[in-house]
């Protein structure tokens, strides 16, 4: 059966991929790992070396293991994931010699897996992955991850810990990739040959451009082949509080270091991954397409000069600079760049035949200027300028001017800016006080199916004021029913965050939907931490066609400004009502129209149609109490007192947030605002007036 296996998987690979694997091969046997109970430790008897394997990981970055959650879920009782210790067993050198440490389980994705861990032997929840900090400083080696957001479906070899020879070995196989799964997160493996137990976990390895692109995650029961995680999927990593540097930018930021380092080091004369790269097969015959590629060598030089700068403040920052760069918009892709070396993954093969080489020199030059959100290391920014611009050397005459005209132009920019700052607190938002970013927001657009209780929702990112009708798609879906939304939202709302928050503010959530959907607790659901989102974030509501009349612009300037007056719309003294239109007309234009009643009954229905026909685009309403029959004057009250103190309308999204964690704190003066809404209609944010596809009738 063994000379079997091994003449099928002589037989399935081409000349350059046999080559590529015996490059790539002691590489990543070097990195990879054998991940089982911790050393002495608790998860069963007599020593490690003795103990069950319970599945395989690889070093990303030093002191950094990847690996799978159910490989530390299933290796032992059922404690919980986050902070449980494990044995790492690793290749310390080229002689082959083995060491072994302890690690301890950071994170696990999704996060929800803590709660909802499924039964042995089930397949778990994509991404399905667990980042171990080693809890030792020790000398080991790291894998090369993409950069790319999609993998390429080509040759890969998979490896793992077997044990075929009776003991644990890190071994590896050769397979082809055959599509993708769960929206993109997991990769189909060929059935080439087998995957075996152990090795859960392990890379996989793209052969054609060494680098890994998944984690090995399940086999068929019958057959060869199986699933693997995309590496990409480490972008869902928990998202930092504010102005602090989140763990994907921290561990790859460190992979990118290493991999510079060991590029420049002359301590030693062990391979590199760098040093590989430039001996694979090439690609389509031509090493480095002529001038179109950067060498492998300024490839690293490059993520490394990256990773020496601050992160990017926000992903849009990201996706703005791969657009100048590109001349056209990236693609959107499930999972936002979160990193500027996750920009260099999006200018793969440019528009128009011009080169990747030339893209990323413009990128480069563009981060060379930008403003980060912290102030670099003194020389960070100009040591990448000067490599982008000895880099030119090699390439065409004009694309050197033209960056030497770019950096020119990005110098004088970023120096207005921060002209313009001066009299600001240092690295304060561009906003006014108390009130919303001036950036990206989050949009969700839910509909309902009027003839049964189910609904069609739609996720996008919504440009802003900087890019009018800007509207960058995210995820949808059709019929869902109303308790299953919180759920089913979970992961487009949490991909959508991502793109839009800076490390200074979380980013608006914009909840456009028609009046008798109002009542949609969105603000309570709890998709992120167990905390409500409209505690995590500023929450407010939209028409889905914005302001009805022409001179709502006006009314919304005038609220603004303030001072505001707030006035019952939909009650007197506690009594329903539906304001006359040329009453609504004549109330002053700073007039913020309250809601006390519930937005999915009558008459309230009626009264939030006939303040959006009077112009109104800031306009307060409530979910119904669950107390119909107390009182609505503690909240008209409490909205009065509120109203005044604000002043003016701009800072009214994030003082109900304020309230909303008041609330959520038990704090007893705050409880009248339980269940308020924010109807927020700014005429400078436009949203789009297509309507998704319905479901199947």
């Amino acid at each position: 059966m063994p000379h079997e296996r091994g003449a099928r998987m002589a037989e399935g690979r081409t000349d350059g991929s046999a080559r590529a694997f015996e490059l790539l091969e002691p590489l990543v046997q070097a990195a990879t790992v054998r991940v089982h109970a911790p050393p002495g430790g608790y998860e069963g008897s007599g020593s490690y070396w003795s103990g069950p394997t319970w599945g395989s990981g690889f070093f990303i970055a030093p002191g950094w293991v990847l690996t799978c959650a159910h490989v530390i879920g299933e290796g032992g009782a059922a404690v919980r994931l986050s902070g449980r210790e494990v044995g790492i067993t690793f290749s310390s050198g080229a002689n082959g010699a083995t060491g072994t440490v302890t690690g301890r389980v950071e994170c696990v994705l999704p996060e929800r897996l803590e709660e909802r861990r499924p039964g042995r032997r089930a397949l778990w929840d994509l991404p399905d992955l667990a980042l171990v900090r080693v809890l030792a400083p020790v000398s080991h080696a790291c894998v090369w991850l993409t950069d790319r957001s999609r993998p390429r479906f080509d040759e890969v070899a998979y490896f793992g810990c077997t044990e075929d020879l009776g003991t644990p070995e890190i071994t590896g196989r050769t397979t082809r990739l055959r599509g993708t799964a769960g929206n993109g997160a997991a990769i189909r493996l060929g059935d080439d040959d087998e995957i075996e137990p152990g090795m859960s976990g392990g890379p996989v390895v793209d052969l054609a451009r060494g680098e890994v692109v998944g984690v090995v995650k399940a086999r068929r029961h019958t057959g060869g082949g199986g699933l693997a995680v995309s590496v990409v999927q480490l972008r869902t990593l928990p998202m930092p509080v504010r102005g602090r540097t989140g763990l994907y930018r921290r561990v790859m930021q460190a992979h990118d270091l290493h991999h510079y380092d060991q590029h420049v080091s002359d301590l030693n004369s062990r391979r590199t991954w760098t040093d590989v790269h430039d001996e694979l097969p090439a690609e389509d015959g031509d090493p480095y397409a002529g001038r179109g590629r950067l060498t492998p060598g300024e490839r690293t030089t490059l993520c490394g000069l990256l990773a020496e700068l601050p992160p990017p403040g926000a992903s849009e920052d990201v996706r703005a600079l791969v657009e100048a760069a590109r001349g056209e918009e990236p693609d959107p892709h499930p999972l936002a760049p979160l990193s500027w070396r996750d920009g260099l993954g999006l200018l793969h093969d440019p528009p128009g035949g011009s080169g990747e080489a030339a893209a990323m020199l413009r990128y480069a030059t563009d981060v060379s200027v930008a403003d980060y959100r912290e102030p670099a290391t003194p020389g960070a920014d100009e040591e990448l300028w000067d490599w982008v611009r000895t880099t030119a050397e090699r390439l065409w005459r004009p694309l050197r001017r033209e960056l030497g005209e770019r950096h020119e132009r990005g110098l004088a920019d970023r120096e207005r800016r921060r002209r313009a700052s001066a009299g600001r607190p240092v690295r304060h938002p561009a906003r006014p006080a108390d009130g919303l970013p001036p950036g990206a927001s989050v949009l969700l657009e839910v509909w309902a199916h009027g003839w049964e209780d189910v609904h069609d929702w739609r996720v996008s990112v919504l440009a802003g004021p900087a890019h009018p009708g800007r509207v960058t798609p995210v995820d949808s879906g059709v019929r869902v029913a109303p308790a299953a939304l919180p759920e089913v939202l979970r992961a487009p709302l949490a991909e959508a965050f991502r793109r839009c928050d800076t490390h200074e503010t979380a980013a608006l959530l914009e909840v456009a939907v028609a009046p008798d959907l109002f009542g949609l607790p969105v603000d309570r659901w709890e998709l992120v931490g167990g905390v409500p989102l409209g505690v995590q974030r500023p929450v407010v509501l939209r028409h889905p066609a914005g302001p009805a009349r022409p001179d709502a612009a006006a009314r919304w300037a005038r609220a603004l400004a303030g001072p505001l007056l707030d006035e019952r719309a939909d009650c007197v003294r506690g009594r329903p009502r539906t304001p006359s239109p040329g009453w609504l007309a004549a109330l002053p234009d700073n007039t913020v129209p309250v809601h006390c009643r519930a937005p999915a009954l009558e008459p309230t229905l009626g009264s939030l149609h006939a303040v959006r026909d009077a112009g109104y685009g800031v306009v307060v309403c409530r979910r119904p109490p669950a107390d119909p029959g107390v009182s609505c004057a503690p909240f008209h009250r409490g909205l009065r007192e509120e109203l005044a103190d604000a002043g003016r309308a701009e800072v009214l999204p994030l003082r109900l947030q304020a309230l909303r964690g008041r609330a959520h704190g038990a704090d007893p003066d705050a409880y009248w605002a339980a269940g308020a809404a924010l109807v927020w209609d700014d005429p400078a944010r436009t949203l789009p007036e297509d309507e998704p596809l319905q479901g199947d009738l």
